[in-house]
């Protein structure tokens, strides 16, 4: 089960873009709450504390405990405008979930045994992710840290899709469920290109050229 995180939130009357500038000259990030069975409601949150959860990576994917005056919030982390210059957090918008519906939310794959895959010891082969997350559907009492993806089998030349992971029980890919032609590849292990090779073609190509360059000294001598 993925980590409960926690925000502190003031309820907030001031809006528009003035009033969001002097919120942010004070240590404060704009933010809104909505979604689930109340109103759209507009909040300031600490922004050291915001920026401390922003850097890790499982705060995205994970249940926030918003505590306002009015009472806890259960919300997720739905969207961040940030400058488009600067490191700096312009605005938050966090949706309310409760825990008898399902949501959809991004989290993180972890690849396991990649040094000791098949394909990597004994092929010596390379690991190519095409996917570093994956979008989910589950109660949020279900919502994992992350998902591991174990590479120990994977040979050369194979490639693990999203029908080949294993999700925790009442977790459901979101991509799988619009069909089979949606199952995206998540993992393959190429073959190597031998540096020998890529090297012997402008040794070749020298040796090519070498006695034009002979001719031409030679002509030159005999000037």
């Amino acid at each position: 089960m993925a980590t409960t995180y926690s925000l502190d939130a003031v309820l907030r009357t001031d809006e528009g873009k003035g009033a969001s500038r002097r919120l942010r000259r004070t240590g404060k990030i704009p933010a809104v709450v909505y979604g689930g069975e109340g109103e759209a409601v507009s909040i300031s949150l600490a922004e050291n504390q915001l920026v401390r959860h922003l850097q890790d990576e499982q705060f995205y994917s994970s249940i926030i405990d918003l505590k306002l005056e009015t009472g806890d919030e259960k919300v997720l982390l739905r969207d961040l405008q940030r400058h488009p210059a600067r490191p700096v957090v312009l605005h938050a918008d966090l949706l309310r979930v409760n825990r008898r519906e399902k949501v959809k939310i991004t989290v993180q794959l972890h690849f396991i045994n990649e040094d000791t895959a098949v394909g990597v010891k004994m092929g010596g082969g390379r690991i190519s992710k095409t996917l570093q997350d994956i979008e989910i559907s589950c109660l949020i009492g279900d919502i994992p840290e992350y998902i591991e993806v174990d590479l120990a089998d994977l040979d050369v030349g194979e490639a693990l899709h999203l029908s080949d992971l294993k999700l925790p029980e009442g977790v459901e890919s979101v991509q799988l469920a619009l069909g089979d032609d949606h199952d995206l590849s998540v993992v393959t292990i190429l073959k190597k290109v031998e540096s020998s090779d890529a090297a012997e073609e402008p040794a070749q190509a020298a040796s090519e050229e070498a006695p034009a360059d002979d001719a031409a000294d030679s002509d030159q001598n005999d000037g």
